[in-house]
């Protein structure tokens, strides 16, 4: 069997760290290792315990969340990490990112999304809600309104072979053997792809291929 992911959990308030916990120790690839009341009990936790997946809150007294996750995210880049909030903030979420989280969940759907977020998280892709997305675009839009400097493409060249090889079907080994480049970096450049282009999965990355004419339906 496949190990499970080992996850802390840090939030302020000792009633959402256990209806979370519950959630997340009732699946069998996730198991929550360790608790923290504040950022700075975080990363206490995390020298003292192995942790593959950090799910922080925004608002934490000491340390905040943000806080927190930049110091793991430069004393423990191993850790993926997630953010909690009660808020649906463009801020938050563009600081999240900053801080080097893989995805952002509110806590009012965190029943039924939680999951999803913490297994993309673990497979190297962003996990982004509905309203994050929109941020995202309208970011994007109010900065070429600006005359703000854009990139020329959303994707470096590489990125494009690696996103046509994958819409062809391939695996991250053959790719790899095809470019003559490891097959972590294949999927690093995956995790970079499905982050800029705000998608999910293959299927996903296959119908953007599609449209911007990189492959043959």
């Amino acid at each position: 069997m496949t190990t499970p992911t080992r996850v802390l959990l840090a939030d302020d308030h000792a009633l959402v760290r256990s209806g979370l916990r519950m959630i997340l120790d009732a699946e069998p690839d996730l198991t929550v290792v360790a608790e923290a009341a504040n950022g700075a009990e975080a990363l206490q936790r995390l020298g003292e315990t192995p942790v593959d997946l950090a799910i922080l809150d925004i608002a934490m007294p000491r340390m905040t969340g943000l806080q927190a996750a930049r110091e793991i995210h430069r004393q423990h880049p191993d850790v993926r990490i997630l953010m909690l909030s009660m808020h649906d903030n463009e801020q938050y979420f563009f600081e999240s990112l900053k801080a080097g989280a893989s995805g952002y969940v509110l806590k009012s759907v965190a029943d039924r999304e939680l999951l999803q977020a913490c297994r993309a998280t673990m497979r190297g892709e962003p996990f982004l809600y509905p309203g994050a997305i929109t941020a995202l675009i309208r970011d994007y839009l109010q900065r070429a309104d600006n005359g703000e400097p854009l990139p020329d493409a959303i994707l470096t060249p590489r990125e494009e072979e690696v996103l046509k090889l994958i819409a062809e079907g391939r695996s991250s080994r053959e790719i790899a053997d095809d470019l003559v480049i490891s097959a972590k970096t294949v999927e690093r450049h995956r995790a970079n792809i499905l982050h800029k282009l705000g998608l999910r999965d293959r299927l996903d990355l296959t119908r953007y291929a599609i449209r911007a004419g990189l492959t043959e339906p």
